[in-house]
């Protein structure tokens, strides 16, 4: 997954589904930066991170 750093993604959390730049993935947070802002996401509400498709 280190690989999506710096690229864009979608990340499938339990609630929504998130897309932006993958900035950093943590130990308990994954960072994306977004037109809207920054996205701080807990670890253990995500399904899946993928690269975005154009």
């Amino acid at each position: 997954m280190q690989d999506l750093i710096g690229k864009e993604v979608e990340v499938l959390a339990l609630e929504t589904t998130y897309k932006g730049k993958l900035i950093e993935i943590g130990e308990t947070e994954v960072y994306l930066q977004a037109e809207s802002g920054w996205i701080m996401i807990p670890v253990e509400k995500i399904i899946s991170i993928t690269e975005k498709e154009d």
